[in-house]
């Protein structure tokens, strides 16, 4: 019963909240209990508030009885990542600099999450200012992925994404610079979305950023939804947000006749044969659908991928490099290499990442009017070791050697195609334990159809985390 609990859906978890078979404060005791068995082993928080989250699952509870609820996530333990901000608390980014670090406003999505009546219980691992595809830090030490704890869970979103494969909170956030809620969503089995450019608020200076999207982790598409929900619409402190609020439907027609477009590698990656043959079976799963499958050749090639390196380090880096002199002893060493390469970028540099983004989309722009949606693997690789440094470490896919930041995964691409949403689903296991991920990908600011393709993959697919058999054996 008590694991049962903890792998309780969202949706069904506030469904039971409102019948009183399931009180807040029971569903609470169970994921800390987890957290404080794990903490040592896989190590998904950085601070916790079990103590405070008690006192506001009890006056949770109370309402609930009284058919009262403050709002559609009242007395919800939800997981934010120790990154964006809530008024009084801590936040570290992962970083020495920001040790002490204490808030005194509240970021807007999570202003939005609280207002809910969500239970902020713990804050989750992020590499430093989350600037890796994994999770560790000097502050914090190594996340583990809970499925093999060799392994990373990914990065940024690393530690929400260790939580909800553990088991540990309800529905955690992220945010996606590179791929940092996909990249974690595929290394731990879960549902990861990267919504268009705008439709979610976020902190300045970095939503002003095209390549910036925070977005929901979850063990479901249905909990992927009651987040976004949540998180998106306009908001008076973002002007990069949009007008009007997007509504997501959770029931949807069948996807019958639809035609689904299948780019192994984008033309340039490098993909692992356990990636590979679980992307061929995902596509089989479409075509049992009613769906046609059909390879196709975007026209990318190794431009893309290097335009958007090009583009993170002259923006990211160039934020990053102004702590260099002050602060660089005290950085990561992924995070000094990081800003480091910022000093040698140029304007120039910068303008000709833009032209690769205008040249990347005139071939994918008229691929999505042929097709309904894109599918292709999430991480060319299921994941590297927790303890690799991009600065240091090398990583080799089928024998090759490829870029160490962002070369594993396939995920950076639709950060420069930000206006295209994106959900990463899980689509099998790997040899080594570590699960692996499927992007689908619909044209600009058609949400609906992600999550529609995703709902009917889900469904055909049997769901995830159902059974202890499909959980990670800790």
């Amino acid at each position: 019963m008590f694991e049962e609990l903890l792998y309780l859906s969202a949706t069904e978890t506030m469904r039971r909240f409102a019948d009183k078979t399931l009180s807040p404060v029971e569903l609470l005791d169970a994921q800390i209990a987890r957290a404080e068995a794990t903490a040592e082993t896989v190590n998904a928080f950085t601070y916790t508030h079990f103590d405070e989250a008690r006192e506001l699952a009890k006056q949770a509870e109370a309402r609930w009885n009284k058919g009262e609820p403050s709002g559609c996530l009242d007395g919800l333990p939800v997981a934010i990542k120790d990154e964006s901000h809530i008024a009084g608390k801590p936040t570290s980014s992962g970083s020495l600099i920001m040790k002490d670090f204490v808030a005194e406003k509240t970021s807007p999505m999570n202003e939005r999450i609280l207002a809910e009546g969500a239970i902020v219980h713990a804050r989750t691992a992020t590499p430093e200012f989350s600037c890796a595809g994994v999770t560790w830090t000097d502050l914090w030490g190594v996340t583990r992925n809970p499925w093999n704890l060799e392994k990373t869970p990914g990065g940024s979103s690393g530690g929400s994404a260790a939580s909800l494969a553990l088991g540990t909170s309800s529905l955690a956030t992220g945010s996606d610079i590179g791929g940092s809620i996909r990249i974690p969503a595929s290394c731990c089995g879960l549902v990861g979305y990267k919504p268009p450019y705008g439709r979610n608020p976020d902190d300045t200076p970095f939503n002003l950023d095209f390549y910036c999207h925070t977005g929901p982790l979850a063990r479901s598409v249905s909990d992927a939804i009651l987040l976004q929900n949540i998180m998106c619409g306009p908001h008076p402190m973002d002007i990069s947000t949009i007008y009007p609020k997007l509504t997501l439907p959770t029931d949807y027609p069948n996807i019958k006749g639809w035609k689904i477009a299948l780019s192994m590698d984008l033309g340039s990656f490098e993909v692992d044969a356990d990636v590979r043959r679980n992307t061929l079976a995902a596509a089989d799963i479409f075509r049992s659908l009613g769906a046609t499958v059909e390879e196709v050749d975007i026209g990318w090639g190794p431009e893309v991928l290097d335009g958007c390196m090009a583009y993170l380090n002259h923006l990211f880096g160039g934020a990053l490099s102004q702590d260099l002199e002050e602060y660089g002893d005290i950085m990561t060493t992924y995070c000094r290499d990081f800003a480091k390469k910022a000093l040698s970028s140029t304007a120039s540099d910068f303008v000709d990442s833009l032209v690769v983004a205008g040249e990347a989309y005139k071939k994918l722009g008229p691929l999505l009017q042929s097709y309904d949606c894109l599918i292709c693997p999430t991480n060319a690789l299921p994941a590297v070791n927790a303890d690799f440094d991009p600065s240091k470490d090398s990583v080799h896919i089928n024998g090759v050697e490829v870029r160490p930041e962002l070369g594993w995964v396939m995920t950076t691409p639709f950060n420069m195609m930000s206006r295209c949403p994106v959900v990463s689903v899980p689509s099998g296991f790997a040899s080594n334990g570590v699960p692996t991920g499927l992007q689908i990908i619909a044209p600009t600011y058609r949400d609906e159809i992600v999550f529609q393709a995703a709902m009917a993959f889900e469904a055909a697919s049997g769901g995830w985390f159902a059974t202890k058999a499909d959980r990670p054996k800790l």
